[in-house]
């Protein structure tokens, strides 16, 4: 199967890999698939750009099943299989894990750290050394706005980063994409997106959903305002790689 993406998608892609030096020669690069729209889109991004790139890396993915009642990603199977990438699929009950373990936390920020933490297992085992994420420039925007308002801090996820154990690098290549293009592209595709419909997710309004109406509303009267963004954020997500940054970083994840 070959689905090539929109040159809309490949140029920014492209412009982020080469200035934050995202993709080196022999690299294995892992992506963790959750199913939804950013991830798969990135993982026929990623597809195209071994077919064609003019380095050499393997690619692989993995999803990470939380085992929450209605939420089933397991149909990526046939998809991945299709795709001839190579597949992970984990389990874990983060539920139980997180009424056994968890304290003074959200689930979500739970969540996310404990499938982080599982992909890191998975690199690891399997011998990948580099670890691929969906996050794309409204995620960016909005964890630096929500950092700003909430914390007085100026802060936001970082687009190449090792981790704090430093053999495991992480990169982002969507860090210039907008969302509303992951979302074009997935639905124009015919993508298998998997509905997220996590009870603990919904059942209050999320903070990071409340900066985004806000951002996007703010669009509405300044067209620049995510290219003003992104020129603010380069400081705060420039590819330095230092160790001790990842878990600022991470915390922003969520």
């Amino acid at each position: 199967m070959m689905i090539k993406p929109p040159k809309k998608i490949l140029q920014p892609v492209g412009r982020a890999i080469a200035q934050y030096k995202m993709l080196r020669d022999g690299d294995r690069v892992l992506l963790g698939l959750s199913g939804g729209k950013d991830s798969l889109a990135l993982l026929i991004v990623l597809k195209h750009l071994q077919r064609h790139a003019p380095i050499k890396f393997e690619l692989a993915a993995c999803t990470i099943d939380p085992e929450i009642p209605g939420f089933d990603p397991s149909p990526l199977k046939t998809f991945l299989a299709e795709l001839e990438v190579p597949y992970f699929y984990e389990s874990e009950d983060l539920v139980a894990l997180a009424n056994q373990y968890m304290k003074g936390d959200s689930f979500c920020s739970f969540c996310s750290r404990q499938k982080r933490g599982k992909l890191y297992t998975v690199c690891r085992r399997e011998g990948y050394n580099v670890l691929a994420l969906a996050q794309h420039l409204d995620d960016l925007a909005e964890s630096f706005v929500m950092s700003a308002f909430n914390a007085g801090q100026l802060r936001t996820m970082k687009a190449h980063y090792l981790n704090n154990e430093k053999d495991v690098r992480i990169i982002r290549p969507f860090v210039r994409v907008r969302e509303n293009q992951t979302r074009d592209f997935a639905l124009s595709a015919g993508l298998p997106v998997i509905p997220d419909n996590c009870p603990a997710c919904f059942a209050k309004p999320q903070a990071r959903q409340h900066f985004k109406q806000l951002l996007l509303a703010e669009e509405q009267r300044n067209k620049h305002l995510y290219a003003n963004l992104w020129t603010a954020m380069q400081p705060l997500i420039s590819d330095d790689n230092h160790a001790g940054l990842a878990g600022l970083v991470e915390e922003l994840d969520e």
